[in-house]
């Protein structure tokens, strides 16, 4: 399942699900566009994939909560300019302090929350469409919980904007599947021992968690060729087998 060729771009890239699916696509050949507002962060995933001899990225500092159209606008003509088109898109940056009851939910990090896990989807995939659909085959990809179709209390905006993520996921996928050039996935990863899961549950024993790697095979599979022709659907990484 050869990536060879395939430009992705992966939002999050710092963190621990991105950073995951970064070196796991690069590893198949693809070349990625690592995003993310740490710089020490995406060097510490610039030299693993380096050190796996993987094609070299590339590192674009952005800060989705703080970015207005025009620093899209530029990231999507840089994409274009170098690569021509995208194969890729990984929606794997997330905003979640705490659980909180919505009555406690301060209005500055509601917007905060609704700014990096819904809005900034919306517009990299709404901006970023033209360059896809210059590719034979692409694939975008949204991240989602699985808890995020119970509405489960003090879940705040976090919550909500995983609700409206798998909402404007099927969206998409139903007006693009006509033209059968794009197609639209939401990943669900399950409980894994990443840095999100310790915050949102300290004291849980990460020990009886799977490893973030379990999730290698779900990203390759969602930006492979095994995926063509698989558009509007929830791939649920804990029941899924190749």
């Amino acid at each position: 399942m050869s990536l060879k060729n395939h430009v992705i771009l992966i939002t999050g890239a710092g963190g621990g699900l991105g950073s995951t699916a970064a070196l796991s696509l690069a590893k198949q050949g693809a070349h990625i566009i690592l995003l993310d507002k740490n710089i020490a962060k995406l060097e510490v995933v610039y030299d693993a994939i380096v050190a796996a001899k993987a094609p070299t990225p590339i590192m674009y500092p952005f800060d989705l909560a703080g970015a207005n159209e025009n620093d899209y606008q530029e990231l999507v003509d840089r994409i274009e300019d170098k690569y021509g088109a995208l194969q890729g898109l990984l929606h794997s940056a997330v905003e979640f302090t705490a659980f909180t009851p919505i009555a406690q939910v301060p209005t500055k990090d509601w917007g905060h929350g609704l700014n990096v896990n819904l809005n900034a989807p919306f517009l990299l995939s709404r901006m970023l469409l033209p360059v896809l659909q210059k590719s034979e085959h692409a694939a975008i990809v949204f991240t989602s919980d699985s808890s995020a179709r119970e509405a489960k209390a003090y879940m705040g905006s976090y919550g909500v904007a995983k609700i409206a993520l798998e909402g404007l996921a099927k969206i998409m996928a139903e007006e693009l599947m006509a033209a059968n050039k794009v197609r639209v996935n939401v990943l669900i990863p399950g409980p894994v021992d990443s840095p999100l899961r310790k915050r949102a549950y300290p004291a849980e024993d990460k020990a009886k968690l799977p490893d973030m790697a379990t999730l290698a095979a779900a990203y390759v599979y969602l930006f492979g060729s095994a995926s063509l022709g698989v558009t509007g659907q929830l791939v649920d990484a804990r029941t899924f087998h190749l």
